[in-house]
């Protein structure tokens, strides 16, 4: 069994609804899901390599910043190697802003830096989630851990 860590920041509620999603789906697929609301739950960057694989999930704050809440974690990202650990991104994201989800870019580059595996496309969701991407976290979810799976069968 996969364990992984859903690390997430919400502000509306709309990202944290998209982990509620994929932390069902993951534990349908027999995953042990840990999910971890960075704002508000101790997230130490340090047990990030705990974990056989991370989804992390956040909005973007105004024309693309990444939300003031979670600031202190992204910058200690830079203490930690992530080398090989698989990772996909999420969030919620407003299509009024001409850099949609940029947040999420961001932290894609950072997990990247420190030697993170990126196995898949970000998820952006605008706004909330209605039923298409209902289904999309679902699928997003269930991919991730069919890639798990693959990697620890190896």
């Amino acid at each position: 069994m996969a364990s992984v860590l859903i690390a997430f920041t919400s502000m509306s509620g709309n990202t944290e609804e998209m982990a509620d999603i994929m932390e069902q789906t993951l534990e349908e697929q027999g995953a042990d899901v840990t999910k971890l609301q960075i704002d508000i739950d101790e997230v130490d960057v340090f047990s990030l390599t705990d974990y056989d694989g991370i989804l992390m999930g956040t909005y973007t704050w105004g024309d693309g910043d990444i939300p003031y809440e979670i600031e202190d974690f992204y910058d200690e990202l830079d203490d930690i190697d992530l080398e090989g650990k698989p990772v996909a991104l999420f969030g919620s994201c407003d299509s009024i802003y001409t850099s949609f989800g940029a947040a999420i870019d961001t932290f894609k580059e950072k997990f990247k830096e420190r030697g993170a595996e990126i196995v898949s496309e970000s998820l952006k969701v605008d706004l909330s989630p209605e039923d298409e991407d209902i289904r999309n976290c679902q699928e997003f979810a269930a991919s991730f851990a069919a890639i798990l799976d693959k990697q620890r069968s190896l």
